[in-house]
């Protein structure tokens, strides 16, 4: 939202709603009082429905992900306009998130189903969500599903000659070395990283910037494989807490490969913020990420196979492993990486896309 918002408002009048604390760009709904003991499921609700009363008089809403789905849902119901959803992930591709939610997936389940089937439109951000979305929830009209990609900054997100950052962080600027950055999720993969990190070259250093773990059991369990990894190499840098996007931009142009081992992915924003910072990409081959990383060219691909996470790490690492042992090449990649996110993943094209297809689901709409 921070990128496409703008150029959105070079074509149309925009209104953005969003969840947490009073902001400058945005107009922001807490959760309501009585709902501040509640699991986490129902407060989403609370807001979804202060976000529905205050968007009277709008032409379209759209929202994104199912924290926001109800409230274009029931906006739409309420102001008799279209709704649009982005699908950024979807809920029957992370039953991991259980383990953060408890009986508020059930919730978070019906509410992403109940939007799905009542959308005027939706906007899978790669070829991979797409059909997704229609293997999720096969009752959604094909015609409704536009593939419409996610976009970088190039501008925020380019290599620079700073390092800083990475001293800051007990990172040594002259030993290039592997990068992770993500959530501490099941869905980034980071424990496949770990036992693979294990077979990783010696020579290279691992940093790992990951921090906001899904529950607590999920954080000591990650802390732990980090602690046995690290016995077994000690060039283990882990920056667990928010980084600024300064220092992950740093991070970013002085690696010498970035790893994404992610098993779900719609898109994998991340990789382009790599390749925009010429980092040469290594990833797992899963949702969007193909339409990313040109195998070969930007980076490499790994197959992904739920039933044999033991191939996959030793191939993830083998992968690592070619890179590591090329640098031009991977100088190469890195600087072809940066093309393709230039050329294709634009913000200005894809804001012109988002509001064909508002146009497309007001007529659907009044259809």
């Amino acid at each position: 939202m921070e990128h496409l918002v703008p150029e959105l408002r070079k074509i149309i009048d925009v209104d953005v709603h969003c969840f947490g604390k009073p902001r400058s760009d945005a107009e922001a709904h807490p959760v309501p009082d009585y709902l501040r003991d509640a699991n986490a499921a129902l407060q989403t609700l609370g807001v979804d429905l202060g976000m529905a009363e205050t968007v009277a008089g709008c032409d379209v809403a759209h929202s994104h992900t199912w924290y926001a789905n109800l409230g274009g849902h029931l906006s739409g119901l309420l102001h008799d306009i279209p709704h649009v959803i982005t699908a950024h992930s979807l809920e029957p591709r992370r039953p991991w998130k259980r383990e953060q939610l408890g009986g508020g997936y059930a919730i978070s389940s019906w509410v992403e189903n109940t939007a799905y089937a009542n959308a005027d439109a939706i906007i899978a951000v790669s070829a991979g969500m797409r059909e997704d979305v229609l293997d999720c929830y096969p009752f959604v009209d094909p015609e409704v599903v536009h593939v419409v990609h996610n976009g970088i900054d190039t501008q925020a997100y380019r290599k620079v000659g700073e390092v800083d950052a990475l001293v800051n962080h007990g990172v040594d600027p002259d030993r290039p070395y592997v990068l992770f950055v993500g959530r501490i999720t099941r869905q980034k993969g980071i424990a496949h990283l770990l036992r693979a990190a294990q077979q990783f070259d010696d020579s290279v250093p691992l940093v790992l910037c990951a921090a906001s773990p899904d529950t607590p059991e999920l954080g000591a369990e990650v802390s732990a494989a980090i602690d046995a990894l690290r016995e077994q190499r000690p060039d283990v840098h882990w920056l667990n807490g928010h980084l600024d996007r300064s220092d992950v931009r740093q991070l970013l142009s002085h690696a010498l490969v970035f790893a994404c081992p992610s098993v779900y992915e719609p898109l994998g924003i991340v990789n382009l913020e790599a390749m925009g910072c010429e980092a040469p990409v290594v990833a797992s081959d899963v949702g969007g990420i193909p339409e990313v990383v040109v195998d070969g060219q930007t980076g490499l691909l790994v197959h992904y196979d739920a039933d044999d996470t033991v191939q996959f790490e030793a191939d993830f690492a083998t992968a690592i492993n070619e890179v590591v042992a090329d640098p031009s090449r991977a100088q190469a990649m890195g600087r072809a990486g940066r093309e393709r996110a230039i050329e294709d993943f634009g913000w200005d094209a894809i804001a012109a896309k988002t509001v064909e297809v508002y146009r497309t689901a007001q007529a659907v709409h009044g259809g």
